[in-house]
C-alpha cells in the first residue's frame, strides 16, 4: 500500500515538473535559462506522460488492494 501512494506521489509531482518546464520552454513562464529553449518544450510533455503513468500505477494499485 504504501508503494501505491509512492508511485501516486511521485507521479503527480513529475507531472508538475513536466509542466512546468513546458512552461519554461515554451517561453511562457520566463526568469530561467530554461525559458525560451525548445529543448525543455520538448522534454516536458515527455516527463508529463511518464508521470501519468507512474501514477496510474498508483492507482491501479490503490484500488486493488480495496477489493
Amino acid at each position: 500500500m504504501v508503494k501505491a501512494y509512492v508511485f501516486l506521489a511521485l507521479g503527480v509531482l513529475l507531472a508538475l515538473t513536466g509542466l512546468v518546464w513546458t512552461l519554461q520552454g515554451l517561453g511562457i513562464v520566463g526568469g530561467s535559462v530554461m525559458s525560451g529553449v525548445t529543448t525543455w518544450a520538448i522534454i516536458g510533455p515527455i516527463v508529463i506522460v511518464v508521470a501519468l503513468v507512474l501514477a496510474s500505477i498508483g492507482l491501479r494499485r490503490l484500488r486493488g488492494r480495496g477489493r
